[in-house]
């Protein structure tokens, strides 16, 4: 769902040929396909920012398995009030991330009053010895980074690390987001589990959770670093989160999921003998 950019988690373009999957290696790990909505509400704004308001909502679908690839579709929409103005923002980010390839496909489009600010598409492949990345659009270009986990492989990181007792560790992201020419390094810290009780009827219902906080640094060496962004929120044992906290310094925003579709479940992995 981070990104210094207002987005969690990135999203579908591409129809990527898919490469047979022999393993899942994470087979006790299934991310739920679903379609999340979030009320978003402005929790503090310093002086500096200029900003007496904001809300908005966000919505999130995500689609697929670990051997067939993963879809998102992410919309954010924002209402923001600076003294006598108001703007609204719209960011629409699709992605595919296809694991057994290593292969990631983005495109993410940002609009300002239904004006189109900025258009990025391009894909990244892990290699060996990093990612190659290759922007479409704005521009043609072809740029080497390090080695980095895409955002669904972060997802089943977390999530793997959290059941293992971890509380701690760190990883480079790529996840197309700004310009999509850079990744960025983030710490995570999980706390410990919990089932979420209280309305049965809740999809939720009986799951394990976890809370969880994602720090957001530029990908610099020279000296100590303030996050760029951090973003915290409760991750559900299938992938979905809820309780957003998004803390851009100046700005913290909350995002509370006022609705969740379960999606119907992708094709199981067959796993070849």
């Amino acid at each position: 769902m981070p990104q210094a950019t207002l987005a969690l988690v990135l999203a579908l373009t591409a129809n990527t040929a898919m490469t047979p999957v022999k393993v899942d290696p994470q087979a006790g790990t299934i991310l739920a396909p679903h379609r999340a909505t979030y009320d978003i509400e402005l929790k503090k704004a310093a002086d500096q920012s200029g900003v007496d308001n904001m809300s908005g909502r966000m919505v999130y679908e995500f689609n697929g398995s670990a051997c067939g690839g993963y879809k998102t579709n992410f919309r954010f929409v924002t209402k923001i009030e600076t003294g006598d103005q108001v703007s609204v923002t719209d960011q629409q980010i699709q992605t595919f991330e296809n694991l057994a390839a290593k292969r990631f496909d983005f495109e993410s489009k940002s609009f300002t009053d239904d004006k189109l600010d900025k258009d990025v598409k391009g894909a990244a492949i892990g290699k060996t010895d990093g990612v190659q990345v290759e922007l479409r659009e704005p521009q043609k270009r072809e740029l080497q980074l390090a080695n980095a986990l895409f955002p669904a492989q972060h997802v089943l990181e977390m999530i793997d690390k959290a059941r293992s007792g971890n509380r701690f560790f760190e990883a480079r992201i790529f996840d197309g987001t700004e310009d999509g020419d850079k990744s960025y390094l983030t710490t995570t810290v999980l706390g410990k589990s919990e089932k979420l009780a209280g309305d049965n009827k809740d999809p939720l219902f009986g799951r394990t959770y976890w809370p969880v906080s994602i720090a957001y640094y530029e990908d610099k060496s020279d000296g100590d670093q303030l996050p760029i962004y951090t973003q915290s929120f409760n991750l559900y044992d299938n992938g979905v989160t809820r309780d957003l906290t998004l803390d851009y310094g100046d700005v913290i925003l909350t995002g509370k999921l006022s609705k969740l579709e379960l999606l119907p479940p992708a094709q199981s992995c067959k796993v070849e003998k």
